[in-house]
Parts: C-alpha cells; sequence; structure tokens
C-alpha cells in the first residue's frame, strides 16, 4: 500500500505537472500587462491548462512540459512518502502544482499573480477544513488558519518595514504558506519559514558573490521550504 500511495502520486504528479506550462505562458507576463490570450503564432489560447502549444497551427509559444511534470511527480511523490494515506495527502497534491506554477512564474517575471495566491490560501483553508473532519487527519485546521495569519503578518510586517525587500505577493503566498505548515504545528511552521528564508539567502549570496544585478524570486524559495517543512511534519507525525 505504502509503495503503491507513492507511486499514484509520481503519476499523479506527472500528469499536473504537464498542465502547467500553458498557464506559465498567460500568467507570466509583466504587472501592468493583461495575461497573453494569443500565442507567438497569433491564434488565440484556449483555456488554461495544458501543453504551451498552438491547438490550431501546433507552434509551440513557451517551454515544454518534460521538466514541470518531473518537478511535480517528485512533489507528490515525496508528499506520499512523508505523509501516507492521511486526508491531508489530497490537499497537498492539490495544491502541489499551483504552488510550482508560482514559483517558474515569479522566477520569470518577478510576479506572484493574485489569481494563484489567493485561491491557493482560500482553497488550503477550505480543503484542510473538509480534511479535518475526515477520520485519520493528523493536523489541526484551527492552528492552520493561525499559522496563515501568523506567518502572513510577519511578512507585512517586513514588507512594511522594508518594500524594496520583497513584493505584496509574497505577503499574500505567506498566508497560504502558513496555512499548510501551521496544519502539523508551530515547529512545522518554523522549519518551513526558516528553509524558505534561508534558500533564499543562499541566492542572493550566490548573486553576490557573482555580481549578477538582477532581483530575486522570494517566491520560489518559499515554497520550496513550505514542501521541505511538510516533509518534515508528515514523517513526525507518521
Amino acid at each position: 500500500m505504502y509503495w503503491l500511495l507513492i507511486a499514484v502520486g509520481v503519476l499523479y504528479g506527472a500528469v499536473a505537472g504537464g498542465l502547467v506550462p500553458r498557464a506559465r505562458y498567460r500568467l507570466a507576463v509583466e504587472p501592468e500587462e493583461e495575461w497573453r490570450s494569443v500565442g507567438a503564432c497569433g491564434h488565440r489560447i484556449e483555456g488554461w491548462a495544458g501543453a504551451a502549444a498552438c491547438g490550431v497551427c501546433g507552434g509551440r509559444y513557451g517551454p515544454g512540459a518534460l521538466w514541470p511534470s518531473a518537478v511535480v511527480a517528485v512533489v507528490c511523490g515525496a508528499l506520499a512518502a512523508a505523509v501516507g494515506a492521511r486526508p491531508e495527502l489530497a490537499v497537498w497534491w492539490v495544491a502541489a502544482p499551483v504552488g510550482v506554477l508560482l514559483a517558474v512564474v515569479d522566477w520569470s517575471v518577478r510576479r506572484l499573480p493574485d489569481v494563484l495566491t489567493v485561491p491557493l490560501a482560500l482553497g488550503a483553508a477550505g480543503l484542510l477544513g473538509l480534511a479535518a473532519l475526515i477520520p485519520g487527519a493528523a493536523g489541526s485546521w484551527p492552528r492552520a488558519l493561525l499559522g496563515a495569519a501568523a506567518l502572513g503578518g510577519a511578512y507585512l510586517l517586513l514588507f512594511l518595514l522594508r518594500p524594496s525587500g520583497m513584493g505584496f505577493g509574497d505577503v499574500k503566498l505567506a498566508v497560504g504558506v502558513g496555512c499548510v505548515l501551521g496544519w502539523y504545528g508551530w515547529w512545522v511552521l518554523a522549519l518551513g519559514a526558516f528553509a524558505g528564508l534561508l534558500l533564499g539567502s543562499l541566492y542572493g549570496a550566490v548573486l553576490m558573490v557573482t555580481r549578477r544585478a538582477e532581483t530575486m524570486p522570494l517566491g520560489p524559495f518559499m515554497i520550496a521550504g513550505a514542501w521541505l517543512g511538510l516533509l518534515g511534519g508528515g514523517f513526525w507525525t507518521g
């Protein structure tokens, strides 16, 4: 059963990751621009999920699905290994492709769209509320909500103290990250938040050493830290 669950997670992640490229192409635009609605070939893009390829002429207008599928497959398989057959695993699987999509968009254009961060936070809170009603759940829904408020408030304070250091999208993302991490406990919240900041700091140090003048995206590191926190929380409560 254990290995079957991991295999299901890998298979699900591979399929879900394959749906990321089209949304990534449409959302990876500058803040003042509208979401892309036509491909490089000039034909209209239909829908949000799927390959970054035109349905009319077949022309590609973005990266392929291989690496997003691989990343989401690894993420979901590892979560299955850590969490096991508990109700919250379904919530983590739903959130995984959204998190990867947010990471690649932020990495591409230094932007975390509201159309992703807000549904992620609300969806995580709602789905965890349902998971808490199912026997076998290993977390606390009230604590998840408090975690959302705590981490969101902490990032809001950082944003107010130093607006140039992060965007307000990072604050909104912190609400969703705090919700999922708070589910397993305050130590998991601290672990995931610290891991994200540590990874971001290491990348910032690399930029300084190599003297690369570029704005650093914080979202990918926050999401990676959240994944590491969930792995720790899943193994610990298992």
